[in-house]
């Protein structure tokens, strides 16, 4: 009976770590985006951008606010990146971005998720998010 007790426990809180970590989509963090939109030398806290295949809708938490803006809004001016070369890559297109924030592991984190976003060179557009996250330890 006690055998049983724990095999059926050890299910649960498998079948629960599975649950949450199929909620995180796959990202590939790229040191040159981060560079191109992110301060070169922040004060607090760490930057890193990642790139992810899943849809902006699929990448954003429930009651983050998602809004069309135009490219500099959307990447805002602390990065490195050619804002002239960047407005005329989007030409009158609009992405979509998605802000929110999460608090968890002893970490706050910002996020912001653009899609489409432009490859390292700013010379394409591509489908999927890009995730900019800033981090700050607590």
């Amino acid at each position: 009976m006690m055998y049983a007790i724990i095999f059926m426990i050890a299910a649960v809180l498998g079948s629960q770590k599975e649950a949450g970590s199929a909620k995180k989509p796959a990202e590939s963090c790229d040191p040159v985006l981060t560079v191109l939109f992110t301060p070169p030398s922040p004060q607090l806290g760490l930057y890193e951008v990642c790139t992810t295949p899943v849809p902006l809708p699929s990448v954003a938490r429930a009651g983050w606010t998602v809004e069309a803006l135009s490219p500099l809004d959307a990447f805002g001016d602390a990065g490195t990146y050619n804002r002239a070369t960047l407005a005329r890559l989007y030409g009158g297109q609009r992405p979509t971005v998605a802000r929110g924030w999460i608090q968890e592991d002893g970490r706050f984190e910002s996020l912001t998720v653009i899609s489409p976003y432009p490859n390292r060179t700013l010379t394409q557009l591509l489908p999927g998010s890009l995730i900019i996250h800033f981090t700050i330890p607590l």
